[in-house]
């Protein structure tokens, strides 16, 4: 599985690619409004900083507006990977963009039926958003699952980006359904190497060799 940071934030990412674990990043314009940076400046950093894919998305819903955005961010670096909305303008785009031998990750996808448009449109990433449906008391990696086993079916090369991850236990999950990609806040990526056990543990460990060590 791939691990993605959610965020725009330059400090946060270059800490996530100091571990040695990150594949990617996704951003989007609420992530990027939060920074106060001009868009392009931002993607020619964070270019720099993460030898993977970038999502970058477009704010355009139509489709000529969609293919100028799309084009431009496609000549940032062969990294970038637009992203676009799940609506028809968005998903008429990428096909066209598909053609082109554009990347796109297509975006606010909560159905099946969605994430199957995205596939058949030529879609490179899809991102279904799990934790806004936990919010509205439906299972989202119900949907994950679908969307694994659609793809499957088919033999789709869309990949599966789960998106909207909220804590470890959306990771997992999306692990044991065979999901390609999770995208994470910062403050998820840094819960997962946590538990009390293993603090407790090195604590002990480190303890006794100190005793040890003064005989």
């Amino acid at each position: 599985m791939k691990f993605f940071i959610d965020t725009a934030n330059i400090d946060q990412i270059k800490e996530a690619a100091s571990y040695g674990l990150l594949d990617g990043v996704t951003t989007n314009p609420s992530l990027v409004a939060k920074e106060g940076k001009n868009f392009r400046e931002l993607l020619e950093e964070i270019v720099k900083i993460v030898d993977g894919p970038i999502s970058a998305e477009v704010v355009a819903t139509d489709y000529k507006g969609i293919l100028k955005e799309a084009n431009e961010l496609a000549k940032i670096h062969d990294n970038i990977v637009v992203k676009v909305p799940l609506i028809k303008e968005g998903l008429k785009a990428v096909k066209t963009l598909a053609e082109e031998e554009i990347k796109t990750n297509v975006t606010l996808c909560f159905t099946p039926s969605q994430a199957l448009l995205a596939a058949k449109a030529g879609a490179a990433y899809i991102s279904p958003f799990v934790g806004r449906l936990d919010d509205i008391s439906h299972d989202g990696m119900d949907l994950i699952a679908q969307i694994v086993q659609i793809y499957k079916n088919y033999n789709y090369k869309t990949q599966v980006l789960v998106a909207s991850i909220r804590h470890p236990l959306h990771l997992v999950e999306a692990a044991m359904i065979g999901a390609d990609v999770c995208t994470m806040p910062f403050d998820v990526i840094e819960k997962l190497f946590k538990h009390p056990l293993t603090d407790i543990g090195l604590e002990k460990f480190l303890s006794d060799w100190k005793k040890a060590n003064q005989k």
